[in-house]
């Protein structure tokens, strides 16, 4: 038996609808239907963008981490959020602006401490529980954001 992968370049939106008929319909075998819902899907890109601004009016107002924000708030906002979306499987739109993330790198010149990596996920944590979404996406996203945090730790 031969079997073959499709590859459709479509709009995001139709490729998730496709998907869904597909599975729906003809398609119960997960082989042939490799189009699954990234995480930057099932979130939603207005709910990314909520998210992003909850974080962000925590982290600039919390006394441990706002230091570490002193630059434009609405490029570090437009930034965090062009990154995210290309971390939880949405278009790669950080790299087409501003090259690879190289995030450890780029949080290099700043001492970020553990306790600073703690204070972090706590914002994230409020911003991305206050949002109208499946409690197992939330806890998809933590999970993400955990080691990923604690990676940018350097001092």
């Amino acid at each position: 038996m031969t079997h073959f992968k499709i590859e459709v370049s479509i709009e995001r939106d139709v490729r998730r609808d496709v998907c869904a008929m597909a599975y729906e319909s003809w398609c119960c075998n997960p082989y042939f239907c490799s189009m699954e819902l990234t995480t930057y899907d099932r979130l939603g890109e207005d709910n990314l963008r909520l998210m992003v601004d909850r974080f962000y009016d925590l982290v600039f107002s919390h006394p441990q981490i706002s230091r570490l924000f002193k630059t434009d708030k609405a490029l570090i906002k437009e930034k965090q959020r062009l990154f995210l979306t290309q971390f939880f499987g949405g278009p790669d739109l950080y790299s087409q602006q501003y090259g690879h993330p190289r995030m450890r790198a780029r949080h290099m010149p700043h001492a970020i401490a553990e306790e600073d990596a703690v204070a972090w996920l706590q914002c994230m944590s409020q911003a991305v529980h206050s949002l109208d979404i499946e409690e197992s996406l939330k806890d998809e996203m933590m999970k993400r954001f955990i080691p990923t945090a604690m990676f940018m730790v350097n001092s």
